[in-house]
């Protein structure tokens, strides 16, 4: 961009008329035309073999072009329409007095001026002196409106004797660093003339050409010492797959960003070249830039912190960068600065480029227009700067984030999924917190620990440094989520801590040292006494920062889990089923239905919802949503009620006996539309007598519904298995007890002998799953020739360490199994009410023995999705199936499954109805809330399966 100029000081020819109003791209197209003579004499405005554009290196110096007369007659044109142009003010033809804004061209004096030796660009540059000025005249500073045509042309001639200084300067690095200077490239006679306050403005427009020169060369250093020889290794510094990963996570964006500076660098160098002595601004240039590059610049600075840890953590890691390092140090162009000072370089230059043009700002005249544009661009500058502390600080916690989770060490033998890749994880706060030792007998009862409080998780670990030099951090206590953690008290009093003397020595007791520390109590909601913490921070201060950072924390979490919830609870009924509370009327309590123990769902002819609850006084069926319900049956507290929907049965296993319904009767009964008397003569009788029936469940098996029950009778428990038939299947069967009668049920395979502790079963795809004491039996009842496969898991097949296995053998012995689900990946999770592991489909231990510790003592568990729910009375746990991570927690209390058969083709289809403590304790009694675990959705997803596509032939062995 080119400022227009007045032309005062050239002789008008007579009778010459004038041209119009040049536009802005005509004004400095051509000023002056003049042709050289032959000979070695150059004009050292036409092009030069050093010309920097188009193809010169970034921010040398473009030499001027040939000048043409301003009325010289100029070629035909073709007229086009002058488009509109908005000018800065720096670029406005009123200008102060006291800025002339013409530097004459040599055309205005003739080439007198020119040394007699044509060769004068290659002859060494001298500073102008005052000697060498002495024959130059400048009026004196309070006359300028009469001589400003002088001064300029004066100035003119000492900007001869000075560009070659200049383009020296331009070039880089070509001049004494002294010689860099505004001062030593004007002469003082021209600098006394200026006045004092125009010469500190120059010198700090100077200092900024001066530093942008640098910068550029900097980020061009960048990628030639750094970037391009690690490229290019051989052999490499990094691992090929690593590398490109690596260059980018480091250097980010510095090449957009070079890219800008240096068009900024040529412009800036082009006005310098253009106006020198006496630059007028530079304010339009900045400017547009900074319009230009803010949004590479806010990426590179948020990313900075993570660029700079990366490169420390290569550093610290690879040797071979250490070496590729130490030999970039040793270029010269480095001038002993690290990477990190280049790195960095982006990030102080913008505070650094706000600080000069504050300055020039403070030192301008009043009436010059860069007081107008100046408060503008210092606005953005300063804005944009601010804006980006956030993501600084941010980046900032990121890496703090990294290093913790890079210096933590698990227990052995756990499997802890702390979520710690996802991206919106962070830290929170950290610090030093001791504990006070069990043990009575030490001396030093104190353990020194490191608190970690992560957005999701608290963790205490010990700090160990190694012989390297680095630093570990050992989980000492389960990572307690903070959907479990409760605070205690705050308030405690200080108490005092003993400390060894530095001295040793028999009397160390009495040269101890003592020092407050501030007591501060957490625990874990399920544990309440063995994972209760009473930590003690050094200050009252820091325990103030503990308490407000974990309310805080918590608050955000809950806010957080409750707007990301994986199941949502939907409320079914609250108040039709009541038990006797503290106000309920002597007598009244016979009339209340009892604690809710089971419910089913199921729908009647003609579409209407229905659900059957089993309570302490029997069996009750309403509508859902409806606070009516009609006590149908009389089997109080039944152990399980089923509906095989598409067969029309309802299943009743109460005490010893295992009964079926009609499942239409039982809803027109309900709804008055038939007797009761009807219901019983529906009635069958499945099992119990030949002997009481212990448990029983229903699942498809070879894709046929399977009715699976254990049968005590004497000192053996049998397992059967009999097959759910529709109507048009019914066919006479023999019957133990009759000569033949009409059977709903068909025996499918052979009953199975199992050991006298089994207490559940579960159908698997092929075959059923029985839990016992001693593990989980697997057994196919239509293979009479392998009816028991084996007991898993199975550690005698196990090729982990011996000291894991033996770990996962004693907490799986201590411990009661309750089921398998297979995982996404081919493995089968097994089950146990205090942890998890995992087994090959051979039932062999796998991920190292590793285990997985529940939060809770579980009582049952259901399998939705990718999803294992872990009940307890308190809690319901819902964790990743594949890796175990923890995903949602459910607090309540009284909490029971009532409904968790798998009986359509995918689990998450099933119904989960689950029943807990009310809200309503009045004279009718304390209620019993039912909810429905529903699962949520992602806004605007496409619906997926929620279970993967099984393998063909991956479980041909057990097929779950």
């Amino acid at each position: 961009m080119h400022n227009q100029r007045h032309y005062p000081y050239v002789t008008i020819p007579p009778g010459a008329s004038p041209l119009p109003n040049p536009s802005p791209l005509q004004a400095y197209q051509d000023e002056f035309e003049y042709n050289a003579p032959s000979g070695d004499l150059l004009n050292p405005w036409d092009q030069t073999p050093t010309t920097r554009h188009p193809n010169g290196r970034p921010g040398e110096l473009r030499s001027r072009p040939r000048t043409r007369s301003a009325y010289e007659p100029l070629p035909p044109t073709i007229s086009f329409p002058e488009p509109e142009i908005h000018r800065f003010a720096s670029q406005r033809t009123t200008l102060h007095p006291y800025s002339p804004r013409h530097r004459p061209s040599k055309s205005d004096d003739g080439h007198g001026s020119l040394p007699p030796n044509g060769d004068h660009s290659t002859r060494p540059f001298t500073p102008v002196t005052p000697d060498s000025a002495s024959s130059m005249h400048y009026p004196p500073e309070d006359d300028w409106e009469a001589p400003v045509n002088q001064l300029t042309r004066e100035l003119s001639n000492v900007s001869l004797y000075s560009e070659e200084g200049l383009r020296l300067f331009q070039a880089g690095h070509q001049l004494a660093e002294k010689d860099e200077e505004w001062h030593q490239l004007v002469p003082p006679e021209a600098q006394e003339a200026l006045g004092k306050k125009e010469v500190e403005r120059q010198s700090v427009l100077f200092e900024l050409f001066k530093s942008e020169r640098d910068y550029v060369e900097d980020l061009r250093l960048v990628t030639e010492v750094f970037i391009e020889p690690l490229q290019f290794a051989k052999p490499p510094v990094i691992a090929s797959d690593r590398l490109r990963p690596f260059v980018q996570e480091v250097f980010w964006n510095l090449g957009q960003i070079s890219v800008h500076h240096e068009r900024m660098l040529a412009a800036l160098f082009e006005r310098q070249l253009d106006q020198h002595p006496l630059v007028q601004s530079v304010t339009d240039i900045v400017l547009e830039t900074c319009f230009q590059f803010q949004a590479d610049y806010e990426s590179y600075i948020k990313h900075y912190p993570i660029a700079e840890e990366r490169h420390r953590t290569e550093l610290s890691r690879n040797k071979n960068y250490q070496v590729f390092i130490q030999k970039c140090s040793q270029d010269p162009r480095m001038r002993k600065r690290d990477m990190i000072t280049f790195l960095s370089r982006p990030v102080t230059r913008l505070p650094r480029l706000h600080l000069i043009l504050e300055h020039i700002q403070k030192i301008t005249e009043p009436g010059h227009p860069d007081l107008e544009d100046l408060p503008l661009l210092l606005t953005i500058l300063s804005d944009f700067l601010k804006s980006t502390q956030p993501g600084i600080a941010a980046a900032e916690n990121r890496v703090k984030y990294w290093n913790v989770c890079e210096s933590l060490t698990m227990p052995k033998g756990q499997i802890m999924d702390l979520d710690w890749y996802n991206d919106s994880r962070s830290l929170v706060y950290s610090g030093p917190v001791a504990r006070r030792s069990k043990s009575e007998m030490d001396w030093h009862p104190w353990t020194d620990l490191f608190a970690v409080l992560l957005d999701n998780y608290l963790l205490l670990t010990k700090e160990e440094r190694s012989t390297g030099g680095i630093l570990k951090r050992y989980v000492s206590s389960r990572p307690i989520p903070l959907e479990y953690l409760k605070l205690g008290s705050f308030e405690g009093q200080p108490e005092s801590r003993r400390e060894r003397s530095e001295e040793g020595g028999i009397l160390d007791s009495l040269r101890a040292q003592y020092k407050p520390i501030y007591p501060f109590t957490i625990y874990h909601s399920a544990d309440k006494l063995e994972r209760r913490y009473t930590l003690y921070a050094p200050t009252e201060s820091a325990r103030e920062k503990w308490r407000n950072a974990l309310v805080e924390t918590k608050g955000i979490d809950d806010v957080r889990r409750d707007a990301n919830k994986w199941f949502a609870p939907q409320l079914v009924d609250d108040g039709s089923f009541r038990s006797p509370g503290a106000y309920t009327p002597r007598g009244f309590g016979s009339k209340a239905s009892g604690r809710v123990v089971n419910a089913v769902s199921f729908t009647a002819a003609g579409g209407k919802r229905l659900m059957a609850v089993g309570c302490a006084t029997g069996i009750y069926v309403g509508s859902r949503g409806d606070i009516s319900f009609r006590k149908i049956l009389s089997y109080g507290n039944p152990s399980s009620i089923i509906v095989l929907q598409e067969f029309n049965k309802f299943i009743v296993h109460h005490e010893s006996y295992l009964l079926s319904y009609s499942l239409d009767i039982l809803a027109r009964v309900a709804m008055y539309q038939a007797p009761a008397s009807s219901l019983d003569a529906s009635m069958e009788k499945i099992a119990g007598e030949d002997g009481t029936v212990l448990f029983c469940t229903v699942g498809r098996i070879k894709q046929r519904m399977i009715v699976i029950y254990a049968l005590k009778s004497f000192f053996q428990i049998t397992v059967h298995a009999l097959e759910a038939c529709n109507l048009s299947e019914l066919r006479r069967t023999p019957s133990r007890g009759s000569q033949g009668t009409i059977s709903s049920f068909r025996p499918f395979g052979e009953p199975l002998y199992v050991p006298k502790d089994a207490y559940s079963v579960m159908a698997l795809a092929k075959m059923i799953a029985i839990s016992t004491e001693k593990g989980i039996v697997i057994a196919d009842p239509t293979d009479a020739s392998r009816q028991v496969i084996q007991v898993v898991p199975d550690f005698s097949g196990a090729t982990c360490d011996s000291t894991d296995m033996a770990d996962l053998k004693t907490r799986c012995e201590d411990a009661k199994p309750l089921g398998l689900i297979r995982t996404e990946t081919g493995e089968i999770l097994v089950i146990y009410d205090t942890l998890g592991c995992y087994i090959t489909k051979r039932g062999v231990p796998h991920r190292k023995c590793g285990f997985i510790l529940w939060e809770t003592k579980a009582t049952s568990f259901a399998h939705r999705g990718p999803h294992v729910m872990l009940f307890s009375s308190e809690f319901i746990e819902i964790r990743s199936i594949s890796t175990g991570r923890l995903d949602q927690v459910i607090e309540g209390s009284d909490i029971r499954l009532l409904m968790h058969t798998n009986l359509k083709s995918h689990s998450a289809d099933d119904p989960l109805l689950v029943a807990m403590r009310g809200t309503k304790d009045d004279k009718d009694g304390v209620s019993d809330k039912i909810i429905e675990l529903v699962r949520t959705g992602d806004f605007n997803s496409t619906q997926t399966p929620m279970t993967p596509t099984p393998v063909e032939g991956l479980w041909d062995e057990w097929d779950m």
